[in-house]
């Protein structure tokens, strides 16, 4: 299955959840989509509470099933807890550290941002956007980008910055200092569900 590329609000609506993490999909109507989202919800099975929130997740950062799915093997073979491994691979990807950083004002703006090869990561282009950073390896805009528009107006909205990245507006380059604490990301997510769904 493709990454999805329809209306962000109106899926954030079905799934109850800010896929933006910003809350304003939700604002005016916190209710799903359509001529019955009104009506009273249905108690969800535990495989529709485990189903929602593995697509909240993969919706969040963007990437498609199999993405996903390669993912969460991946984060079963490492040490420690898997849902947290989970959570730690998405977050040290290539988009999602350029949008911590401001970069960008959503992950899809910032994943645009990599591929187009705007990115350096340690000194060299990297346009893969699942490109996995690690701890201590620098980001920058490349030179002849660092004008663009969209850069300066992302940088210029003010956007809160995740404390496991720096970043220094005028010479457009930072870190990814260290892998986040399960307390710096959305707590609205429960990646244990997303464990259960993939281990029945």
């Amino acid at each position: 299955m493709a990454r999805y590329t329809g209306p962000v609000w109106k899926k954030s609506r079905r799934l109850s959840f800010s896929i933006l993490e910003t809350g304003e999909e939700l604002k005016r109507r916190n209710y799903p989509p359509g001529q019955h989202g009104q009506a009273r919800r249905p108690k969800l099975s535990d495989y529709a509470t485990q189903l929602r929130e593995k697509q909240r997740i993969r919706l969040m950062y963007g990437v498609s099933e199999r993405q996903f799915f390669n993912t969460y093997l991946k984060a079963v073979k490492k040490e420690g807890v898997t849902g947290l491994n989970l959570l730690h691979m998405l977050e040290s990807r290539l988009d999602n550290v350029v949008y911590r950083m401001n970069l960008g004002r959503t992950r899809n703006a910032a994943r645009q941002l990599v591929n187009h090869g705007h990115i350096l990561v340690d000194g060299k282009k990297v346009d893969i956007p699942s490109f996995q950073v690690k701890p201590g390896q620098t980001i920058e805009v490349k030179e002849s980008s660092r004008k663009m528009a969209s850069i300066n107006d992302a940088l210029d909205a003010n956007l809160s910055m995740a404390d496991f990245v720096e970043f220094d507006k005028e010479t457009k380059k930072g870190k990814f200092v260290r892998l986040p604490e399960r307390t710096e990301l959305n707590q609205e997510v429960n990646e244990a569900l997303v464990v259960e769904f993939y281990s029945r």
